[in-house]
């Protein structure tokens, strides 16, 4: 579907501007080589891509551009044969540099918070050139980094598209959302360490899907992911549990609301419990606003929302 077409299916983005995608590189930070005799950034090579990051890979493949890349981390779940199909370096925030050059890449793009440090700078010590991509857990966020890629990449038109749709989808979601005095205190759990909760506060990437999807972090009384104690847990008073389905760090319903402090909130009396998969919940890529809006329908039963147009297909 060429780009005009597209447009038309969301009239009110069709006049975004590549001017956008100039803004989005300042979010990126870039290690790349030097030319012998000018001093200046040479092109880079981006046939062997080590993609570091969920929402990078799964960016990369929406761009139609998998087949660059020839290693993931264990972030990269979506689409399924991300991880399938490409050698696995490890968890973004523990890689091993030997484990990342041993794979030859020509780049790698990883997205911030990846590391160590010290690892990442062994790859790029080795003459391999490094992009971190900016993590903004917001609909311009999701769409400054697929224009930042895309341009990176050399498929901008494509990524002006791609976002374009994704602010749009965004931006239905956005009207979907109930207006209401009192939504619902969604309190989302990373993981349980002996009936003590690691939750998401202000700042976090849970902290902004729960805004976009209408309801109130419980949480918001810290920043970052931080313990709560059962003290805490009471006084937050969650109307809703929200975890992740993947990784089993928190359990089922018996499991969390058998708990003394969970069994004394709102959300245990109703026993209101959501799971989501983790990368689709809190990745914050082009599945986004599909996100939104399946939490959205979990936190309001009694709404009938409509469907989000799907993403085109741009292979």
């Amino acid at each position: 579907m060429a780009l005009t077409r597209r447009a038309c299916l969301f009239p009110e983005f069709a006049l975004r501007s590549r001017a956008v995608v100039a803004a989005a590189l300042v979010f990126i930070s870039v290690t790349a080589p030097l030319s012998a005799r000018s001093g200046e950034p040479q092109p880079i090579d981006s046939s062997r891509i080590v993609s570091i990051g969920g929402a990078v890979t799964e960016t990369i493949y929406a761009l139609g551009l998998e087949s660059r890349i020839v290693g993931v981390d264990t972030t990269s779940l979506y689409p399924p044969e991300a991880l399938k199909r490409a050698p696995n370096v490890g968890y973004m925030r523990a890689l091993s540099a030997e484990g990342i050059l041993s794979l030859k890449p020509s780049w790698v793009i990883a997205i911030d918070g990846s590391g160590p440090p010290a690892a990442l700078k062994l790859v790029s010590d080795a003459g391999v050139p490094l992009t971190m991509i900016h993590d903004d857990p917001s609909p311009d966020g999701v769409a400054a980094k697929i224009e930042t890629i895309g341009k990176l990449l050399g498929a901008e038109e494509k990524a002006v598209t791609l976002a374009n749709e994704t602010r749009a989808r965004f931006a239905l979601v956005e009207h979907m959302r109930p207006q209401t005095a009192k939504p619902p205190r969604v309190l989302f759990i990373l993981s349980l360490q002996n009936g003590r909760p690691m939750v998401g506060g202000l700042g976090t990437a849970a902290d902004a899907i729960i805004r976009l999807a209408g309801g109130a972090n419980a949480a918001d009384a810290i920043e970052g992911f931080k313990p709560m104690t059962g003290e805490g847990l009471i006084a937050a008073a969650p109307d809703v549990i929200l975890k992740m389905n993947n990784g089993n760090m928190v359990g089922n319903p018996d499991d969390i609301f058998s708990l003394p402090a969970f069994a004394a909130t709102p959300a245990a009396a109703k026993r209101a419990l959501i799971g989501m998969d983790g990368l689709y919940l809190l990745g914050f890529g082009p599945r986004s606003p599909d996100a939104v809006r399946e939490l959205m329908a979990a936190l309001y039963p009694d709404l009938t929302l409509p469907p989000l147009p799907t993403l085109a297909d741009r292979q």
